[in-house]
């Protein structure tokens, strides 16, 4: 295995701490907040598949998408335009498909020598399945919390340690990222200092929050 390959490789298997909460043969993935993935993820753009190839190199290969890039909402100096997008051609090495001149796609991933990598552990969703509020935490919100620590509550009881922190439930009910909290909210940095949960229904800080759409 080429060593830009290997340590790509490392790099998404790493990431498969940050997101679905499932098993895809041997991949094993946490569940993790939207704008947690957000936050930790060199790259988050919206982008349309419009072609792939299966490149020879790899212990499967590498799946190789062209992408049409819509929007770029994090890693403005990482690259300046994202037109390939890489992953592994094995699921079992969290590689992840991607259906071309379907969807328009929101992707997060991992930046490598220039090269743009996901898998299945990174966020990576149909546009039209975002909600509203999701999509204006990617504008802004978001960002605003990255200084935020969302804190994953898996059993009863749990609590905050910290003024940085936002509690989520989402998992109490077995839903994940598909939670109210993970579909609806934010975790922001109020004036005060202390973290807490978001969802838009009053400003917490008007010189902070840009109220523009997605």
């Amino acid at each position: 295995m080429p060593a830009g390959t290997s340590v790509a490789v490392s790099l998404l298997l790493a990431a498969c701490s940050l997101y679905t909460g499932h098993f895809a043969g041997a991949c094993t993935c946490m569940p993790s907040h939207p704008q947690d993935a957000f936050c930790s993820s060199d790259i988050v753009i919206r982008a349309k598949v419009v072609g792939k190839k299966l490149l020879d190199d790899g212990f499967f290969g590498t799946m190789r998408y062209t992408v049409k890039q819509m929007k770029m909402y994090r890693g403005f100096n990482k690259v300046q335009h994202v037109q390939y997008i890489y992953t592994e051609a094995s699921d079992s090495l969290c590689g992840v498909r991607l259906q071309v001149n379907k969807f328009q796609y929101l992707i997060t991933g991992r930046v490598y020598e220039g090269k743009v990598y996901t898998g299945i552990c990174n966020f990576i969703m149909p546009w039209e399945k975002l909600t509203l509020l999701q999509r204006k935490g990617l504008n802004h919100r978001y960002q605003l919390g990255c200084s935020c620590k969302i804190k994953r509550c898996f059993h009863l009881p749990c609590a905050v340690t910290s003024k940085n922190e936002c509690l989520w439930t989402d998992m109490l009910t077995h839903q994940g990222h598909l939670g109210h909290q993970a579909k609806s909210y934010a975790c922001v940095q109020q004036k005060d200092g202390h973290c807490s949960w978001y969802r838009g229904a009053a400003t917490p800080d008007k010189s902070r929050i840009n109220s523009t759409d997605p």
